[in-house]
């Protein structure tokens, strides 16, 4: 891949994108091919640091012990002691917390009780504390550090479909950050693959409510810039099924009115 070339492509998916009230975010597509992901060893399950943001900051939640309060007060959105954990008995607590935070970061010695309180709801979400993103510490960790680094990971996995989709940036980001983004992610997925880029189908990128667009191997767009705004004007289903989803998402996570009889 060519950073040159991704910049290029990145400029006309912008050019070619509809305008819209928010900003919409970079999403990098990898199909896969060749793996059995009921095979362990053949799936995708790595933590990717990325060298700029992914776009929307990621909120951070500690769970650690007193010695560590004031430390992780400084670096972490949010932070939890191990004294205040008898308050989370009602599950729906813990299911906000979820929602709230997007990492969460736990003491090495208070690992069990976390997993006995929060496991139920962090487990399924994949947000439990995890060794390989960094997210144990000690009291020797040096948070600042380690919570700068995470606010800018990506868990990057492929166990039930042979697809990875992760963000890798948002249209007000300057060009270049995206790329260098992509170029990061693309090039430890292919060495993570056993047969490397002979495990890739094909790659793309698409913007939050946009069409995907097919990258080559060197970055640049399947299809002319021409092209590419001539198919996003011609093409607008793919547009309104992703606004006709995140309509559904938002109306399933509104509160439903009791109906009185």
């Amino acid at each position: 891949m060519k950073k040159d070339k991704l910049i290029e492509s990145i400029i006309t998916i912008k050019r070619a994108s509809r305008k819209r009230r928010f900003k919409q975010s970079f999403e990098f597509i990898m199909n896969l091919k060749g793996l059995n992901i009921k095979n362990p060893d053949e799936q995708v399950d790595l933590f990717i640091h990325l060298p700029h943001s992914k776009g929307k900051p990621q909120k951070i939640c500690a769970f650690i012990g007193a010695e560590l309060k004031e430390q992780a007060s400084k670096s972490c959105d949010r932070v939890i002691t191990s004294d205040e954990f008898p308050a989370y008995t009602n599950k729906k607590d813990i299911k906000k917390l979820a929602d709230e935070y997007d990492i969460f970061i736990a003491q090495a010695n208070i690992m069990p009780k976390v997993a006995q309180i929060f496991g139920r709801v962090l487990g399924p979400r994949g947000k439990m504390p995890n060794p390989k993103a960094g997210g144990i510490i000690t009291p020797s960790t040096n948070l600042e550090q380690l919570v700068k680094k995470l606010r800018n990971t990506i868990h990057a996995k492929a166990k039930t479909q042979l697809i990875v989709q992760v963000p890798v940036g948002d249209e007000g980001m300057k060009e270049e950050d995206v790329a260098e983004n992509i170029l990061t992610v693309y090039e430890q997925l292919v060495s993570h693959l056993p047969g490397e880029k002979n495990n890739v189908r094909n790659i793309q990128l698409t913007l939050t409510m946009g069409r995907s667009y097919k990258l080559r191997d060197d970055g640049s767009l399947l299809e002319t810039a021409e092209e590419a705004e001539e198919n996003a004007r011609a093409a607008p289903k793919e547009e309104e099924k992703k606004e006709s989803e995140s309509v559904d998402v938002a109306e399933e996570a509104s509160p439903k009115e009791e109906t009185v009889n």
